[in-house]
């Protein structure tokens, strides 16, 4: 594999990911309410509990792209 089709993986994989993780903020902000029944059903969470549950997995899914998708792709775009 060379780099240029490595560099385009971790690109796309980047705007996959970051998809995902506005999709994922969007349906948070827009149907809260739902969500929280659909998990209360299964867990016995607050709503702030299901808040901050909720908003770290996102900062860690950021920083999992961040960590995995677009620091290798600068490394890359800046070696070759």
């Amino acid at each position: 594999m060379t780099i240029e089709i490595t560099r385009d993986v971790l690109a796309w994989c980047s705007v996959i990911n970051v998809g995902i993780l506005l999709f994922w903020w969007v349906w948070f902000m827009l149907a809260h309410d739902f969500m929280y029944q659909l998990h209360g059903k299964w867990f016995k969470l607050s709503v702030e509990r299901f808040d901050a549950i909720h908003y770290s997995l996102m900062g860690f899914f950021k920083v999992g792209i961040i960590l995995f998708n677009l620091v290798p792709y600068f490394a890359l775009r800046i070696v070759g």
